[in-house]
């Protein structure tokens, strides 16, 4: 393969297919800027003194790792000064983080979870950063949520970086799905893989077990026909992977295929699923269905949904096409 910087190969999107316009193509540099400094101090880990809690808690009332602070931080900063955002949410801040005064100004919303599946971090398990780009409505100030709360269908842009053996960042402008990993010799995103494709059968499914005697009725069913396996009515053998680490598993699908599901459930009633809408289910569904997959929460189309909270919570089913839509026929 052709060895092309991820710079390289936002300028050929730019100029040759005139898919992506100057300033989009800036945002997403200065944020992979972001996710390297990120994935340097993922790496260092205890040697950074990075590791372990904050004692600090986000907006979900979920305890903060000192690696969610330093990574929220570094995503902020770098995007204040580039000029290309009008605002930007997180998971980890309850409010819209509205870009300063004295800073220029874009069109653009970027919305991210700053470090995905942190609580891994302390066990040397991959985790990652997610984020997703919007268009500022006309006539709406960005420092208001409603900016933000636009369906997925309106996302200009979405990737995630995985923080692994080595650093991989997966990129959609929606024009397929491409994967770039960091050469650290050089300092650069270097094209690796070229218009992924989701297979769209599967013989394997990643679900949260522990939370079985939660699930709903039909997720209930179609685990256990996964399970049941060349004795049950699916008549083929399934294995189940959990990483824990929504970007690990979703990577794992691009790459061979699979179905990732964390369903609504009955653990905490208030709560129509786990995962946030805008800040990992949508950029996620939209790069999964660039790779020819789907994202569903059982009952409707992902990119569908029409937010009505900065921080909503769905549930997600998303993966190779055809185990996808079975799971949801099981939801009738």
């Amino acid at each position: 393969m052709r060895k092309v910087p991820l710079s390289r190969f936002l300028i050929d999107e730019q100029w040759q297919s005139q898919a992506l316009p100057a300033e989009l193509r800036l945002l997403v540099e200065v944020v992979a800027r972001a996710v390297k400094a990120i994935s340097l101090n993922v790496n260092k880990g205890a040697l950074a003194g990075v590791l372990g809690d904050a004692g600090t808690g986000n907006v979900q009332g979920e305890a903060q790792k000192k690696l969610d602070v330093i990574a929220n931080e570094i995503l902020l900063e770098a995007n204040e000064w580039g000029g290309h955002l009008a605002a930007m949410a997180s998971e980890e801040m309850e409010k819209p983080h509205p870009i300063p005064h004295r800073m220029p100004k874009g069109e653009y919303l970027l919305l991210f979870d700053p470090l995905d599946g942190s609580s891994n971090i302390d066990v040397n398990i991959a985790v990652g950063t997610i984020f997703s780009v919007l268009r500022c409505p006309e006539g709406v100030d960005p420092a208001d949520e409603k900016a933000f709360l636009q369906s997925g269908t309106r996302q200009v842009c979405a990737g995630f970086a995985v923080y692994g053996p080595s650093t991989v960042l997966v990129l959609t402008v929606g024009r397929g799905v491409h994967s770039f990993t960091l050469d650290r010799e050089v300092g650069s995103f270097i094209l690796t893989r070229e218009d992924i494709r989701i297979p769209e059968d599967t013989k394997e499914f990643a679900i949260n077990a522990s939370n079985q005697r939660f699930w709903e009725p039909p997720v209930q069913r179609y685990v256990s026909e996964l399970i049941a396996g060349k004795t049950g009515p699916r008549g083929k053998d399934f294995n189940m992977r959990w990483v824990a680490s929504m970007v690990a598993d979703v990577y794992r699908i691009l790459m061979r295929g699979g179905v990732f599901l964390y369903p609504r459930d009955t653990k905490d009633p208030s709560k129509p699923g786990r995962l946030r809408l805008l800040y990992e289910a949508n950029p996620m569904a939209m790069i999964v269905e660039q790779a020819g997959g789907a994202a569903t929460t059982g009952r409707e189309r992902i990119l569908d949904v029409v937010p009505t909270a900065l921080h909503q919570r769905v549930a997600v089913i998303l993966g190779s096409r055809n185990e996808v839509e079975v799971a949801a026929r099981h939801h009738g």
